[in-house]
């Protein structure tokens, strides 16, 4: 039995992942199990000796992450405190879990230049985004062991992000445990935490690159990790592949045809005046490693053009 902590957005997603899969699995409410307090989640493990421990439990803010700005305890509580307890009651269980973590504790990219790798926080920069509109294959991803540099130890961060970069931090080393890095989910069905809902529904889209995650290629891939039992650690769970918002956009009006004209911000300082109070991370994650196991991704310009094609209104 796998027991499943978290029934939200992502918590939904691995649950079917579970159930396609035929896995038997317990996801009890808050009622039954306070997976926050150590001890009461340890008595839990104990009794019911489950074989693994999925959790997609945490506090990302409503509407968005500017409200982790406001709401720090619970932000500190369920990025940091909730996966510190998880980790080591698990430990003391000797039950392997796996968390669902964040590709937000990076931003930017490496970008090759003759020959040599450096990281390039703002791919916006003017005479960075015109080279990589050119020639993308210039920019790589952040590998798993690259220190986070969207963090409270490298900074400017949203405060989210820097619980997020906590959170991973608190369950280093603890037990037998998986960290899934999710960036940015997406699927054919209309949802608010949806990024092809959103970018619907925003009066003006910010643009950048970024990595993204189809949330059921993402469970299936968390789930395959633990049916294959490859090693334990932490995997970048996305398409292969980036996309800019603005190529997303012209992928809804070529597929969906909205009647709405789409407007773009057109600078930063004009997003962050008027519709952000924190900084964002942008960012390009490297998910090699992931397949390196035999895990399979559609490269993410597949999956958007699948999901669009399937789009289900709500």
């Amino acid at each position: 039995m796998i027991l499943l902590i978290g029934r939200g957005y992502v918590g939904t997603a691995l649950a079917e992942a579970m159930k396609r899969r035929h896995l038997e699995f317990q996801a009890p409410g808050e009622a039954q199990l306070d997976a926050t307090r150590f001890e009461p989640l340890l008595a839990f493990l104990k009794e019911h000796r489950p074989e693994f421990v999925v959790c997609a439990a945490g506090f990302t803010g409503r509407p968005n992450v500017d409200a982790c700005e406001t709401k720090r305890a619970d932000t500190l509580a369920g990025n940091v405190l909730l996966p510190a307890t998880l980790a080591h009651a698990c430990a003391a269980a000797d039950v392997p879990f796996g968390h669902v973590s964040s590709g937000c504790i990076y931003t930017g990219a490496k970008v090759v230049e003759g020959g040599a790798t450096r990281v390039e926080k703002d791919l916006l920069a003017p005479q960075v985004r015109e080279r990589v509109e050119k020639d993308r294959s210039i920019v790589r991803g952040f590998h798993e062991d690259d220190a986070p540099n969207f963090s409270f130890r490298d900074g400017p961060c949203s405060f989210y992000s820097g619980t997020k970069a906590l959170g991973e931090e608190a369950v280093a080393g603890v037990g037998r445990g998986y960290l899934w890095r999710l960036r940015i989910p997406f699927d054919e069905i209309d949802s608010p935490r949806n990024y092809l809902t959103k970018l619907q529904a925003y009066p003006k889209v910010y643009d950048n690159y970024n990595s993204l995650s189809h949330l059921g290629d993402f469970a299936e891939a968390c789930i395959d990790l633990w049916v294959r039992r490859a090693p334990f650690g932490t995997y970048n769970v996305t398409n292969p592949g980036f996309v800019s918002a603005r190529q997303v956009v012209g992928m809804i009006q070529r597929i969906l045809k909205p009647r709405r004209e789409f407007a773009f911000w057109s600078s930063d300082e004009e997003f962050y005046k008027t519709a952000a109070k924190t900084p964002r991370s942008n960012t390009v994650l490297d998910s090699s490693k992931l397949l390196a196991t035999g895990v399979k991704l559609r490269p993410v310009e597949e999956a958007l053009e699948a999901a669009l094609k399937s789009w289900k209104k709500a």
